[in-house]
C-alpha cells in the first residue's frame, strides 16, 4: 500500500518537522510530506551508521539537515554537514550519504524542464526505483 502525504495538496496546513520526524533503529525512515505533480517533499530520519548508496535522480533536488550530522558524498567529493546546512543537485549528479550520528533531513524533488538533459524527455534519466531513493 503506497504511504498517503502528511499533507492533503487541496488543503493549507502547517507541520513541526520534529513531531513528524520518526526514527528506527538501526534503519532509515522516509515520510512523504507533500506530493504535487511539480513539488515532492520528504522527510528522512537516519539512526546511526546507515547510509544510501550512491544514486543519481531525474529531479532536481534540495536536501537541508535538520537535526544531527552525515557525510555526504556529491560528485566524487565528501562533505560533512550538520543542521541547517543544505545540498542542492541537479538532476543526474551522483551522490550518497551516511549517518555519522542520528540525523534528519528534509528533501525537496521538482522534475526538470522537459529540454534539460537528463531529464525523462531525452531518454537518459535514471529509474524511478533510484529517484524514490533520495
Amino acid at each position: 500500500m503506497k504511504e498517503q502525504p502528511v499533507l492533503a495538496p487541496r488543503q493549507a496546513g502547517t507541520l513541526d518537522l520534529a513531531e513528524e520526524t520518526r526514527y528506527a533503529p538501526n534503519g532509515i525512515v522516509s515520510r512523504t510530506l507533500l506530493a504535487l505533480p511539480q513539488l515532492r517533499v520528504v522527510l528522512f530520519a537516519f539512526d546511526a551508521g546507515q547510509e544510501l548508496t550512491e544514486h543519481t535522480t531525474t529531479r532536481h533536488a534540495w536536501v537541508q539537515v535538520l537535526d544531527g550530522s552525515c557525510e555526504f558524498d556529491l560528485a566524487g567529493r565528501t562533505h560533512r554537514l550538520g543542521a541547517g546546512q543544505v545540498v542542492y543537485m541537479p538532476p543526474g549528479v551522483p551522490h550518497a550519504v551516511r549517518a555519522v550520528e542520528r540525523f534528519s533531513m528534509l528533501l525537496i524533488l521538482t522534475p526538470p524542464s522537459a529540454a534539460q538533459p537528463g531529464s525523462p524527455a531525452d531518454g537518459s534519466g535514471s529509474s524511478a526505483a533510484a529517484e524514490d531513493k533520495c
